[in-house]
């Protein structure tokens, strides 16, 4: 992808499926790998929480280990002994063994509501994400760990993805096709780890693209109908200027605004030109834009009437 090995990388996410030794190629690569127990102290992911209540520890404590004298004295003071001998007692469960369903499924037909550190838990969780949210969406680049799984339900990348289109489109999303790279990898399966430099010339260019329009195409053709928030373009970035054409040209048809937008658009520009707070070419070009007649309205209203504010209300 041509960045350089000290690249600071974000690791985003929960424990990495395999743990931390599927990580170990990519940190040779990239020592600045990092993520928010590395980058956090934990003083200040306890300052995230704020303060919390003590809860009362609910946990098992497992039973004092005896040691050999005292198993054959219980052995030798036991009596006579049935034969054949009965199996031993079953040990008692911890408390860590039933965290989870796996912990209920056997001994009940309905989940157990949680417990308040089972809640405290969760929330600590959800922080988190919210954590590694909003250091995704300002990153510098963002490359997707899994999005679209096809449930319709939005997931983290893919909701990462829309605001940075929505807010930020001018930084690098890399949008990479999940199916042509694994059929890159599965070509170097023998050498992994030293590619030829056309495999790596071929795949930086597949990466390359999928940042540009390219990406973008493929993204309204496959997450768009599944997710709006995943994809929250053109809709949300509808078109004020009669005289640009760049989303048409790349969405195809492309609603425009409502005429009491465009109206009340041109009525603050000119305000704010009247207060002399437009001064540079590039604003007075934006403004003359805006205030072209439309070829199809012989006249252009400058509010918007009653019946139309009474119907498209914003702040309905």
């Amino acid at each position: 992808m041509g960045y350089p090995p000290h690249t600071r990388i974000y690791v985003v996410g929960s424990e990495i499926f395999g743990g931390q030794r599927v990580l170990i190629p990519l940190r040779a690569m990239y020592t600045n790998l990092v993520d928010r127990t590395s980058m956090c102290t934990k003083e200040e992911l306890s300052n995230l929480f704020g303060p919390e209540k003590p809860l009362e520890d609910v946990s098992v404590e497992p039973p004092p280990s005896k040691s050999v004298q005292q198993l054959k004295d219980e052995w030798n003071k036991a009596g006579p002994r049935p034969r054949p001998l009965p199996p031993p007692p079953d040990r008692p469960f911890y408390h860590h063994e039933k965290e989870g369903w796996y912990g209920w499924i056997l001994e009940r037909e309905v989940e157990p509501d949680p417990s308040p550190v089972n809640l405290r838990a969760q929330a600590h969780r959800l922080l988190w994400a919210a954590l590694d949210y909003v250091v995704s969406v300002e990153a510098d680049a963002f490359f997707p760990g899994f999005h679209n799984d096809g449930s319709r339900w939005p997931d983290f990348a893919s909701l990462v993805m829309g605001h940075r289109l929505y807010e930020m489109a001018s930084l690098r999303t890399y949008r990479p096709d999940r199916k042509y790279l694994a059929e890159q990898f599965s070509s170097i399966s023998d050498n992994l780890y030293h590619p030829k430099r056309t495999w790596v010339l071929t795949v930086r260019e597949h990466l390359n693209k999928s940042v540009g329009a390219e990406g973008l195409l493929r993204e309204l053709q496959l997450s768009k109908p599944a997710n709006f928030l995943s994809y929250p373009v053109p809709e949300c970035s509808c078109k004020t200027s009669t005289a640009s054409e760049s989303l048409r040209s790349l969405y195809g048809a492309v609603d425009e605004c409502p005429k009491w937008l465009e109206n009340g658009l041109m009525v603050s520009l000119q305000e704010t030109m009247k207060n002399g707070n437009v001064s540079s070419p590039e604003d007075e070009a934006e403004l003359d834009a805006q205030l072209e007649p439309d070829e199809s309205d012989s006249t252009t209203e400058t509010k918007p009437s009653l019946e139309q504010d009474e119907e498209m209300d914003p702040d309905d």
